[in-house]
């Protein structure tokens, strides 16, 4: 179907009455447009001086007249060269006779990472002479032209990715970097991902693309937000930290389903591997509740997965709060290993460790212990002490290794706290071998689980360091966590409360009634995803009852409600049911890649401590050109910068 005759019957299609019909119009346009984008075939060389890519060329190619562009990447004797595209390498033979003295002049006077064009034939390489590791390699270029299009300076690295640089270096010179072959790999298969992301949901599933303001007021609560000034004097805006409040006022005006690769930004500060702007796939719909966005995720993440990773298995497991804390110590748990916590009270009940019977007298007091497989083979002493040092500094509690071999020397006080019926009773509980080590510990139970799911992870860093392998770094464990907390007691006041999501998130069914005599234990409709012990995604049903949100936002957060005027103004016109979730884009393509850091898969990222290194942002504005915005700068003391100064020196910028 010709473009012009497919535009003539969607208009037609658009201009009927309303009625009955025999299915949406955006049905039999999302099919056309899946139908038409299945038979492209992406031409890389099209619009351009090129015939091919550098990386493209094979035996089929044999005797074909080519001409190619791209960056000198090796030279050997002047004799050959290899010439990188983003697309792959391929090897130049340089010409040696006289009749091509220009043509040779050019390849190998050129300095490396110059830009050339060069012409010629594509040929078989002499037997012998083929590399099976490089997909171009039974080939090579017999040149007839060359031209010069950009000679480079000396490169302050080089573009290989076996090089070692500092990231310092790196993000200081970001547009060599992304040269860089596992850039370009990053980079591609984010934009892959993307558009799959997209496909599914517009085409497939009805949803509209939607770019909200980035320029908007502050909100209440949440993240920290960049101000911006305005030129009326006192007056700023805010970037907003997520569209939250945009999106739930696109399903009040009928959208029905949104979506958008959405920027956003947080004012948080030296944070690792955290950005003060990143990118969000965000989503909401009406008439929706936590089954519909799951296996809404579920569907779009396994529409969008690489092909050249293992498929993704749906549906994905679920784990209450409650369970993930319990089992884990943590909200978002690597569940690719075992090493789980284990109540073990009962063990104990009747022990003489004053220490133990005092966590078991109080509220909320527990044992509890994991079990290190293999430790007493894989750690050492200085490791162990290291452990209980640093849980005595930073959770105030004690923690005890129980070796259950009975001849190990390095029980001491642990094996006195234990009589041979619960040295039993533990190992069959733990399920333990004679080489694994126990950790102990006592405590309130939130306490004592957090601790253990931090020594849980720092055990598994451990025995990894020993060669041990119990995180598949090519298998991806998502999990989706549900019933949070609605509320937490905050950090600087405890007798207050916070939300734990947001304040837009619904309260639990079940749990509604609570609002006005224990807010503390409602359950909230938020659940987050969590691949391989990081969380990818968090989303919520909504509050559409304005009375409800009012009352949250006052009563209970002790919120300006007139910041949110029109968001509650809006809640009173009719606002439907709706629900929704942000995955962190950045987040999930520094897992898909394996990128050590999400930084690797952005292409301009900031620094640890929000600096562009390449462009020095943020800079000093000249006073003047304040003015128009009524601000003046108030700088440090010489005693406060020195303090920065201090800081900073603590945070290299990486």
């Amino acid at each position: 179907m010709h473009f012009s005759s497919w535009l003539s019957q969607l208009c037609k299609s658009l201009s009927r009455p309303i009625g009955r019909t025999t299915q949406p119009i955006w049905v039999s346009l999302s099919r056309n447009l899946v139908l038409r984008s299945q038979r492209k075939i992406p031409e890389f060389s099209s619009f351009v001086a090129r015939t091919n890519t550098c990386g493209e060329l094979r035996p089929s190619h044999l005797g074909q007249e080519v001409t190619l562009c791209g960056w000198i990447q090796y030279r050997r004797q002047n004799v050959f060269l290899v010439l990188r595209d983003c697309h792959g390498l391929v090897q130049v033979i340089i010409p040696q006779d006289e009749s091509a003295a220009s043509v040779k002049k050019i390849l190998c006077e050129a300095p490396l990472e110059s830009v050339v064009q060069i012409s010629g034939t594509v040929i078989s390489r002499p037997p012998g002479q083929e590399n099976p590791k490089m997909p171009t390699g039974a080939i090579e270029i017999k040149v007839k032209t060359a031209e010069l299009l950009n000679s480079s300076k000396k490169l302050p690295f080089e573009i290989k990715d076996f090089v070692k640089k500092t990231e310092a270096l790196r993000l200081q010179y970001r547009y060599l970097d992304l040269r860089s072959a596992q850039m370009q790999y990053n980079l591609r298969l984010r934009s892959q991902m993307v558009m799959k992301m997209r496909e599914y949901l517009c085409n497939l599933h009805g949803f509209v693309d939607v770019e909200t303001p980035t320029l908007f007021k502050r909100t209440p609560g949440g993240a920290k937000e960049f101000l911006v000034p305005s030129r009326e004097p006192g007056k700023f805006y805010s970037l907003p930290q997520s569209p939250q409040q945009f999106k739930q006022l696109l399903m009040i005006g009928g959208l029905d389903r949104y979506f958008q690769v959405a920027r956003c930004y947080r004012d948080e500060g030296s944070r690792p591997d955290r950005q003060p702007e990143f990118t969000q796939i965000d989503i909401e719909m009406s008439f929706v509740d936590q089954t519909g966005i799951r296996n809404l995720i579920e569907g779009l993440l396994q529409y969008s997965w690489p092909s050249d990773k293992d498929p993704v298995v749906i549906p994905f497991p679920s784990m209450t709060f409650a369970e993930a804390l319990a089992s884990y110590g943590t909200d978002k748990p690597d569940t690719r290993f075992g090493m789980k916590i284990t109540d073990v009270s009962e063990v104990f009940r009747n022990t003489e460790s004053e220490f133990l019977q005092d966590a078991l007298s109080k509220p909320q007091g527990t044992i509890k212990a994991i079990c290190v497989q293999e430790g007493a083979k894989h750690l050492k002493r200085k490791e162990i002490e290291s452990i209980r040092k640093c849980a005595t500094d930073h959770f105030n509690q004690e923690v005890l290794p129980i070796f259950l071999k009975a001849n190990s020397n390095w029980n001491s006080r642990a094996a006195r706290l234990l009589v041979e019926e619960q040295r039993l009773e533990l190992t069959r509980i733990m399920e333990a071998q004679e080489d694994d080590v126990v950790f102990l510990t006592a405590g309130e139970h939130g306490k004592t689980c957090s601790l253990l799911g931090k020594l849980r992870l720092e055990c598994a860093d451990l025995l990894e360091g020993r060669g041990v392998v119990l995180r598949d770094p090519t298998r991806f464990s998502f999990l989706w966590v549900v019933d949070f907390p609605l509320f937490l007691p905050k950090e600087d006041n405890p007798s207050e409360l916070e939300s734990a999501h947001h304040p837009f998130t619904a309260p639990h069914p079940s749990d509604r009634h609570l609002l006005y005599t224990a807010p503390e234990k409602v359950r909230s409709q938020h659940y987050d995803l969590v691949l391989n012990g990081n969380e990818i995604g968090g989303g919520s049903i909504r509050i559409h009852d304005a009375e409800l949100q009012r009352y949250i936002l006052s009563t209970l957060l002790k919120e300006d409600v007139t910041l949110l005027s029109h968001l509650l103004q809006a809640l009173d016109y009719g606002a439907p049911p709706h629900g929704g979730i942000a995955l962190g884009l950045d987040r999930l393509m520094c897992l898909v890649t394996g990128a050590s850091s999400i930084r690797d898969v952005i292409a301009f990222p900031k620094s640890f401590r929000g600096h562009d290194l390449m462009s020095n942002a943020p800079d000093s504005v000249p006073a003047e050109e304040l003015k128009p915005y009524h601000i003046q700068v108030s700088w440090p003391t010489d005693s406060e910068a020195e303090k920065s100064s201090l800081n900073h020196s603590y945070h290299p910028e990486s």
